[in-house]
Formats: structure tokens, C-alpha cells, sequence
């Protein structure tokens, strides 16, 4: 299945029903009087979140997503049948903007609704102008238009974890060892081409895992599969920056990843992160002290590390554990704070 997180729809809620214009004809009811109904309300564009839908791969073939319209007033007082509802259901973490990239709605949880096209008003019948000084109204008014735009989707992933790091550094092979996420491994660039999610058990706890497809040198200027994918990270809790011990050029290698994330958006860079050094089994004990050392002295801030082998799962459960703690003090701290 293809994986759309962007799309552009078109919008058109129903217009409103007309009021009509009638009199009451009846035998031996000489002054039967007006008796003109009100049209019926336009259907509504609504919204609606579905946490079993991921992707928008339904807007890909589909663009134009129109409401039924009011039915127009009828005699005998009858009022118009109002317009039905149209119902587009969304992947939870999508965010709705206008045709300027302005932020509408921003749908976080599941079954949340919100009405992005209000259907038009109804007509008034003859009925409603009748009065003391005007027994016998010969006007009515038509229903109003229903709302029509141009709204652009985009699905930001809501994960609690983001591993992030350089093609090839282990993150779909930690993901398929601490979850029930089946991604594809393989030993060349790009393997993950679309992010994936894992649901992680631990410490009584559920918590969801992002795989972020690889971050490369000039990534946010578009480079490799640029920064299509990079917007995911922004609603992690925490970021995991999977390293590569066998790489000659270690220390690098996170500095580019750290840049491009600081340059597609400076707020990421003050997201907790933990560094996570992959592929221990591929190196003698007696250098990876000397490695890891020297990665560590040359980095200017506090952070915490870990050592892992993502094929032989060493190291995995502290670093769930440790993960488990972290988020569970988190959500206090966000309950505490609203």
C-alpha cells in the first residue's frame, strides 16, 4: 500500500432549500390564508478522526467531496428536507489547512469531529412574512450558499518515539526487535522509504515507535528522500538518534544528522534525544571503549547514550525501560501543566 501524508481536496457543503409561496385553497375556506413552508439547511462538510485509517491514500484518487443540498419548501406549511451531512474521515494526526497554509484544525484524538464546511442557510416561505398589515404575503426568499474551499491535509504521525539516524544505522532492525513491526531489512540506503510504527510493551505500559527513513546530508533542502518524512518527528515525546559503531566517521555522521534536523526546524533540536549506539556485536570489546569515549568528550551538551545490539538484542530491555519511565513522567508532567 502506497503511503500519502499530503493531499488537496475540494469542499462543497449543500446549499440551503428555498421557502415557497402558497395559499391555502380549500372548499368553503374562503380566507385560507399563506402557507408557504421553509426550505431545508444544506449538508454539512464534516470531519471526523479514525485512529484505523494511517495514511490519506484515499484522497489520492479522490478530490472533490460535496454535501447534498436543501429541499426547497413546500405548500401546506411543509418544510424542506434538510440536506445530508457528507462524512470524511481522517487518520488521527492529521492537520487541515486553507489554501494559504494556514492551520484550521489540527485532529489529535479519535472520533474528533469538526464541521470544515457549513451548509447553507434555508429559505424563508411565505408563511414567515405573514403579519397584522400583511394578511397575504406574496414573497419568499432563497436558501444561501453552502461553504466552498480548498483545504490542504497533512498527517503528521503521533508517535511517542522517533528513531531517527543516518540509511542503514539499525533503526528498522530495533524497531522489528523491540515491537511487532515487521519492516523491511536490507544492507543498502534507503531501505525504509516510509516511516513505520511499532507498539512497544514495557513497565505496564504501551508506547508507539516511530521509524523515520534515513536522514542524509542536505536532507532539508530536499536531498535523498528530503524532508517529506522529517515532519513526523515533530510530535515525538523523545527522539532516538541511531548510530552506527562501525562507522569510520562516527562523530560526522551525528553532526550531519543533528544539522539537517536543526535546519529543517530549529525548534527540534530542543527535543529530548538519547544517543544509541547500534551494531555492538560487530565490534572488538577492546576498542569500544576507545569509540565511544571519543564521540562522547567531543560532544558539547549532556546526554544520555546507550549500547545496543539490534540483531542480538543486547542492551534492549534497559533501553525500553528506560524509554517506559521516560514517557510515563512525561504524561504526568503534561496533565500537571494543561
Amino acid at each position: 500500500m502506497r503511503f500519502i501524508d499530503e493531499a488537496t481536496i475540494l469542499v462543497k457543503a449543500g446549499n440551503g432549500g428555498n421557502g415557497c409561496i402558497s395559499f391555502r385553497r380549500e372548499k368553503y375556506i374562503p380566507r385560507g390564508g399563506p402557507n408557504g413552508g421553509n426550505g431545508g439547511y444544506g449538508g454539512n462538510i464534516i470531519v471526523v478522526a479514525d485512529e484505523n485509517k494511517n495514511n490519506l491514500l484515499d484522497f489520492h484518487f479522490k478530490k472533490k467531496f460535496i454535501a447534498s443540498n436543501g429541499h426547497h419548501g413546500k405548500g401546506s406549511n411543509c418544510t424542506g428536507k434538510n440536506g445530508k451531512d457528507k462524512i470524511i474521515t481522517v487518520p488521527v494526526g492529521t492537520r487541515i489547512l486553507d489554501e494559504n497554509n494556514n492551520l484550521i484544525v489540527d485532529i489529535l484524538f479519535n472520533k474528533q469531529k469538526f464541521v470544515i464546511a457549513k451548509g447553507g442557510l434555508p429559505g424563508f416561505g411565505n408563511t414567515h412574512f405573514k403579519s397584522s398589515i400583511n394578511r397575504s404575503p406574496r414573497i419568499s426568499t432563497n436558501g444561501s450558499f453552502g461553504e466552498e474551499r480548498i483545504i490542504r491535509l497533512e498527517l503528521i504521525l503521533l508517535a511517542d518515539v522517533g528513531l531517527i539516524g543516518l540509511p542503514n544505522s539499525g533503526k528498522s532492525s530495533l524497531l522489528c526487535a523491540i515491537s511487532s513491526a515487521k519492516s523491511k531489512i536490507a544492507n543498502y540506503p534507503f531501505t525504509t522509504l516510509i516511516p513505520k510504527l511499532g507498539v512497544v510493551q514495557m513497565n505496564n505500559i504501551n508506547f508507539i515507535v516511530a521509524d523515520i527513513p534515513g536522514i542524509i546530508y542536505g536532507a532539508s533542502n530536499g536531498v535523498g528522500l528530503g524532508i517529506n518524512f522529517l515532519k513526523h518527528i515533530k510530535r515525538c515525546t523523545i527522539l532516538l538518534h541511531i548510530v552506527d559503531l562501525t562507522d569510520k566517521n562516527l562523530l560526522n555522521s551525528i553532526n550531519i544528522v543533528q544539522n539537517e534536523i536543526y535546519c529543517y526546524d530549529k525548534q527540534l533540536i530542543n527535543k529530548p534525544f538519547w544517543l544509541v549506539f547500534n551494531k555492538v556485536d560487530l565490534v572488538p570489546k577492546i576498542r569500544l571503549n576507545t569509540i565511544i569515549y571519543d564521540v562522547i568528550k567531543n560532544i558539547n551538551y549532556h546526554i544520555n547514550y546507550y549500547i545496543i545490539s539490534a540483531i542480538n538484542k543486547n542492551g534492549l530491555n534497559k533501553l525500553c525501560y528506560d524509554l517506559s519511565k521516560f514517557i510515563i513522567n512525561y504524561k504526568k508532567f503534561s496533565k500537571i501543566h494543561k
